[in-house]
């Protein structure tokens, strides 16, 4: 191991550099920081490093005060210009991994990251990959990369890859304290990288390699993904059996051992989950054999947005109303409750779907004052009796803790509740998913 690098990871003198500021990279980079780190964040995207520049956070999970404390200390600086990597002791990469069509990785954001790290690698350095991706990367694209410097792997840069965690919204588990998985090229590697993380993280898990640390990831989303798509089937199935979903998990969770609730909703949103689980069913097509519970659990949850519209049809044409007749109001367009994040929320394929479909869609959200995203250009309707009464239906989608449900209740013609809202309840305009 490194003896220096250790030294100056162990007394906090590792200047540390966190490339991408999104919702991974800004809180470990302000974790870094208030543990006494000098932290630098580069971004491709000036109105980010503006923000941080400004001392004020674009994500929820990192206060405005605690990024302008950090920032005002000086432990954490942010800029557009990557040479400042020649000086860094620790490169972390939080950049986005995306899905391009037909379930292919998209890593040419890692690509761009890692080569230009490679132009400014200096000795010494300890390189981590936070992005997820699938089982094999780090050791057969990154390191090829990152020793086109002429600087050998754990000879004379170390390489690590550690999963990211975050979980948006999630006030009990933030960075510092969901256990971090962490896989060393070399055991060298996994040791620096425990270490550094056990200065801002309370439980750091190492497993043997690079390999194991990124399937860690994938087993965890799919795990997410195939258990959603199996409630939502089994939600489909229960009304076609005149059986409310909903009193059967609460049923089901009294079983104190073997059972783990989910529950069903439009399908699934975020960067996470509907893409990840991806990477591994491409990687494992690479050695002839297909993941069947991956691929059908994702098309199912892509499904249900037909499905709901399917059942939104339904319940109008027994009120005498036709869907391309019908003003229908959405409630939630975020992809999770009370987190402003838009990323592949199902409630926009919703709304898009309707609206191919002739309704009339508005849609209001606490947190999204307007949509501009592809063909869709709304704004967010305030929530007053008149315009309640107007609708046809009001369809919840997501579950917002800053919204009036009693008022929806009293005044709305028609609620399609998706998320169980009023199951406690009893009346006839309420119809569950």
């Amino acid at each position: 191991m490194s003896a220096s690098l250790r030294k100056k990871i162990k007394t906090k003198k590792a200047r540390i550099a966190v490339l991408g500021l999104g919702y991974v990279g800004l809180p470990l980079a302000v974790g870094f920081a208030r543990k006494g780190y000098r932290v630098t964040g580069l971004d491709k995207d000036e109105d980010r490093v503006l923000g941080v520049q400004k001392k004020k956070s674009h994500i929820s999970d990192v206060s405005t005060p605690s990024l302008a404390a950090v920032v005002k200390q000086g432990r954490l600086k942010a800029t557009t210009d990557f040479e400042c990597l020649r000086e860094m002791d620790v490169i972390l990469i939080c950049v986005p991994t995306p899905i391009k069509r037909r379930y292919t990785p998209d890593i040419s954001y890692i690509l761009s990251a890692v080569r230009t790290t490679s132009r400014y690698l200096k000795k010494d350095t300890l390189v981590i990959l936070e992005s997820t991706t699938y089982p094999g990367t780090t050791k057969e694209l990154i390191k090829p990369e990152l020793e086109k410097s002429g600087l050998r792997a754990e000879k004379d840069f170390f390489l690590s890859f550690s999963p990211e965690r975050i979980d948006p919204g999630n006030q009990r588990y933030d960075v510092t304290r969901i256990p971090k998985v962490v896989g060393g090229l070399t055991l060298t590697s996994g040791r620096l990288t425990k270490m550094l993380y056990e200065a801002i993280i309370k439980k750091v898990h190492m497993v043997s390699c690079t390999e194991a640390a990124e399937m860690t990831k994938l087993l965890e989303n799919s795990f997410r993904i195939i258990n959603i798509g199996w409630i939502n089937e089994v939600a489909i199935m229960a009304h076609k059996l005149g059986i409310d979903i909903w009193e059967v998990i609460e049923a089901a969770k009294t079983k104190p051992f073997g059972f783990m609730p989910f529950y069903p909703g439009l399908g699934v949103g975020g960067h996470c989950i509907p893409e990840d689980p991806l990477y591994l069913y491409w990687r494992v097509k690479q050695y002839g054999f297909s993941s069947k519970y991956i691929k059908l659990s994702a098309d199912t949850n892509h499904y249900m947005t037909t499905y709901v519209i399917e059942r939104l049809g339904e319940l109008l044409r027994r009120r005498k109303k036709s869907l391309s007749r019908s003003r229908v109001l959405i409630l939630g367009v975020t992809y999770k409750k009370d987190v402003k994040d838009l990323r592949k929320s199902p409630s926009l394929r919703l709304i898009e779907q309707l609206q191919s479909r002739r309704c009339r869609v508005d849609y209001h959200d606490p947190l999204i004052p307007y949509l501009e995203i592809g063909p869709l250009h709304l704004k967010s309707v305030p929530l007053n009796e008149s315009r309640l009464k107007k609708y046809d239906c009001v369809l919840i989608a997501v579950d917002h803790s800053r919204v009036n449900y009693r008022k929806i209740l009293k005044n709305a013609r028609l609620i399609f509740d998706l998320k169980n809202i009023y199951a406690h309840k009893n009346s006839l305009k309420v119809v569950k998913l």
